[in-house]
């Protein structure tokens, strides 16, 4: 087996180095502008990004763990990288609800992460989540699913520019009789909330949010809104990507995420059993 060394950034997409590290069987972080994925003996162990909830959240906000349970895990198990099991062996979760809930934040974060396929920024030999081992995901089934959700959102609009991009309302365009949550999502696009921001307003998924945002784009609802630069001006430079921790312990974020795509993520479940 060839041994994964620290690496720098490359021209290398994302998913290619994901698969080169799964043949190798490697275990380590590897960050990309988006987030990080972390591996264990070549599959993927869990997905970070800060475009979406992290597992705390949701299982808090769901109702499925008290926040005190969750706290007390992070305390006594964060350093040790075994929160997960310290939620089951504590009696706070059941091992379904802890794997169903954690495939739920994998391939969301997965799909942001993995989205645009930009180069991988480091890869880090070793390293390991706070989490634990929960459930260990082939890398192809995650490269299967974000494509899933990805050329999903396509076929409902194709401009990827909703993803990231503040979002303004098309003026005069007529917003009746849109379902409950497509309306209020359209609420809250204001020409300076991008996806991810609007997600966090209504406590939603921000993948979840992203579909109900396309339906609205292709309604003729809502669009992108690119600033114009300033005559003589140089360009804005890009804003930085957004920090995702690799320390044990992560910073409380007032989100609460709707409810898990259920039946979704069961048949993924079972799928991954039968492998």
């Amino acid at each position: 087996m060839i041994t994964p060394t620290r690496t720098a950034r490359t021209d290398e997409p994302a998913s290619a180095l994901l698969g080169t590290l799964a043949a190798q069987g490697a275990s380590g972080a590897l960050s990309t502008e988006a987030g990080i994925v972390y591996l264990a003996a070549g599959h993927v162990v869990h997905v970070e990004s800060a475009l979406t909830p992290d597992i705390g959240d949701l299982l808090t906000h769901s109702g499925a763990l008290a926040p005190d349970g969750w706290w007390e895990a992070i305390d006594q198990a964060g350093r040790r990288c075994r929160v997960g099991r310290q939620l089951v062996d504590s009696g706070h979760l059941a091992v379904g609800a802890l794997e169903l809930c954690h495939l739920g934040a994998l391939f969301d974060a997965a799909y942001f992460v993995l989205a645009h396929d930009g180069p991988a920024l480091r890869f880090r030999p070793g390293a390991a989540h706070w989490l634990g081992a929960v459930r260990a995901v082939p890398v192809d089934t995650v490269l299967r699913e974000s494509r899933r959700r990805r050329e999903l959102l396509h076929r409902i609009w194709p401009e990827p520019a909703i993803d990231l991009a503040p979002l303004a309302r098309v003026p005069d365009a007529d917003p009746a009789d849109l379902p409950h949550r497509r309306s209020r999502t359209l609420a809250q696009v204001d020409g300076v909330r991008t996806a991810a921001q609007i997600a966090t307003v209504l406590a939603c998924r921000t993948f979840h949010t992203l579909v109900e945002l396309r339906r609205l784009a292709a309604a003729g609802l809502v669009v992108p809104k690119v600033p114009a630069p300033a005559p003589g001006s140089a360009p804005a430079p890009a804003p930085a990507p957004a920090h995702v921790s690799a320390e044990p312990g992560p910073a409380p974020r007032p989100t609460a995420p709707d409810e898990p795509d259920t039946a979704l993520l069961r048949r993924l479940l079972h799928a991954l059993e039968a492998l």
